[in-house]
């Protein structure tokens, strides 16, 4: 098969634009792959489209968690809790590596809300609906051994279950190359201007190459559109709206607050649940949830208030780690498309969370939705296009990803084959190609290989360098200043895959860069994220002792 790259998007592009499609797919988000997918899996000839890049919006700036949804069994959502524990539960047997279990522990203060026995009694119903108990006490004593360093005052103990978390980006393009292998087409940077209409029924879209400003008309039986917060910008006017709320996140290095499990509790200052997790080797404090006014078509960027919230929630689960802004590497925010229900007042977190279909002749519009739950949101979307394209749609049961027979790696440890053959499935081999001509090293202490970045610019359809360290890979997260220090072997590895020249490269870096101070740093006018801070060198000097024997872990 021809790489999926810049150079094949280019020469296919003309040829997809004059095919006749059962199903267009507009938005390259997890429910836009999810539908690309599952058409795909049914013989339709389908094509998606996506403004960005895939993953671009909230689909690699969520929580990162594949859940089902404890809150909702507090809102009596039971069938959404439901659901969400099933797709759980597929995703964990169909893609280790890529989705995996992370244990949680909601600690008990003593007057707080929940106690212990109204918590398990929420757990038990939780578990009942998974069909596995997954949860259990731990008195404040056991408890110290789970959660060192946790704020003590009236601490009564706490409660482990068990939920799953994911890298959501790497999941989008997993789901895209199996709906690709079963002949699903998917572009970025294809922005649908409007939708075309013929005796008041949709029959195509007309669409904007980003990158080059062509235009194309293209045709199709039905339209899907997956657009999440976007949702309201193409369909005819109608009953509901997307309410955009705005979740915001800081990573901060593990080493400065080493957490093994998920930690879950209430802001003191609205009684919000947030969570401190560890991800990619980092550990994450998030998330708000506050409404978002700013113009979607810019990036969403944390606001310095939403940086107050989460630094308090810290301090106020981990007084001693005295953790701040001199420590934070790294911020994302996403744009959550909630379903507004119209309540004058309503505050953003006491909005459901279920989805809603808005149907006109020939297009089908989702909105709202969970992460968790893309494969079912696929079906019944698919089920609304059934009757525009001819076909019937049922549920087959069929596995999202492909089994593919376990691959020898020697030359990598069993933690390092199982997270490569979650995040790249069906490209394992293309990878470990580039394994043997490259190496197995890892980009600067993070777990991504070089080999990683080198396939992501040759067959993953980079089209910018934002595209390759932002959701490809998550260097641009995980590493100081974005992972400044590192562009220039990433340049001398990348380049002649991305078959950029010397300028283009220097502008993209120079776009990334400031992309990367403006939306995936501190705010503009806060403390300026340094690499590393003095100060939190000298906390961890604090912390193995004035020996003068740091261990400094060398670039590969």
């Amino acid at each position: 098969m021809e790489p999926w790259n810049a150079t094949w998007r280019t020469r296919a592009l003309p040829e997809l634009a004059t095919r006749d499609w059962d199903l267009l797919v507009i938005g390259g988000g997890i429910c836009g792959a999810g539908i690309l997918r599952e058409a795909a899996r049914r013989g339709w000839r389908c094509l998606l489209l996506e403004q960005r890049d895939f993953a671009w919006g909230t689909s690699s700036r969520s929580s990162k968690m594949v859940h089902g949804g404890l809150r909702y069994v507090a809102k009596g959502q039971l069938g959404l809790t439901r659901d969400s524990v099933r797709e759980r539960q597929r995703l964990l047997g169909e893609a280790p590596g890529l989705v995996e279990p992370l244990s949680f522990v909601m600690p008990h203060y003593r007057g707080g809300f929940p106690g212990p026995k109204v918590f398990g009694g929420l757990l038990s119903l939780y578990d009942a609906l998974a069909g596995k108990r997954n949860h259990l006490f731990y008195p404040l004593q056991q408890l110290r051994y789970l959660a060192p360093g946790i704020r003590e005052d009236g601490l009564l103990g706490g409660t482990r279950f068990f939920d799953a978390v994911t890298d959501d980006a790497r999941l989008v393009q997993r789901v895209l190359g199996e709906a690709r292998a079963e002949g699903g087409e998917a572009l970025n940077g294809m922005r649908v201007v409007e939708l075309l209409r013929e005796t008041g029924q949709v029959v195509g879209v007309l669409a904007e190459d980003v990158e080059t400003g062509a235009q194309y008309r293209l045709r199709s039986r039905a339209v899907a559109q997956a657009t999440g917060a976007w949702a309201d910008r193409l369909r005819q006017p109608g009953n509901g709206r997307i309410r955009p709320l705005r979740g915001s996140h800081l990573l901060l290095p593990s080493w400065r607050l080493p957490v093994a499990h998920a930690f879950s509790f209430m802001h003191e200052s609205d009684g919000r649940p947030v969570f401190v997790f560890p991800w990619e080797g980092a550990t994450v404090i998030g998330t708000t949830d506050l409404d978002h006014a700013d113009d979607l078509d810019a990036e969403a960027a944390i606001s310095a208030e939403e940086v107050d919230y989460l630094l308090a929630a810290c301090a106020q689960q981990f007084p001693t780690a005295q953790v701040s802004r001199v420590d934070v590497l790294s911020t994302w925010a996403g744009v959550r498309p909630v379903v507004g229900d119209g309540s004058a007042g309503l505050k953003p977190s006491d909005e459901k969370r279920e989805h809603a279909l808005w149907v006109e002749p020939g297009s089908v519009t989702l909105a709202g939705g969970k992460l968790t739950t893309f494969r079912l949101l696929a079906l019944e979307v698919l089920r609304a296009c059934a009757g525009f394209v001819g076909k019937s749609v049922d549920d087959q049961g069929g596995a999202v990803f492909a089994f593919s027979k376990p691959t020898p790696m020697p030359a990598l440890s069993p933690a390092q084959q199982r997270r490569l053959a979650g995040r790249h499935g069906r490209q394992l081999g293309e990878v470990l190609r580039l394994i043997d001509e490259i190496g197995a090293d890892c980009v600067a202490g993070t777990d991504t290989l070089w080999a990683e970045l080198a396939w992501a610019a040759e067959g993953e359809l980079v089209l910018h360098l934002d595209d390759l360290l932002l959701r490809r890979t998550r260097l641009g997260l995980l590493l100081a200043e974005g992972g400044r220090a590192e562009l220039p072997r990433i340049r001398t590895l990348c380049q002649p895959h991305l078959g950029w020249n010397d300028a283009r490269w220097q502008q993209e870096e120079t776009d990334y860069l400031a992309l990367w101070q403006r939306c995936y740093s501190l705010p503009q006018g806060d403390y300026q994220i340094a690499a590393p801070p003095i100060s939190s060198l000298s906390r961890l000097r604090e912390r193995v002792g004035e020996r003068g024997d740091i261990t400094k872990r060398t670039k590969p």
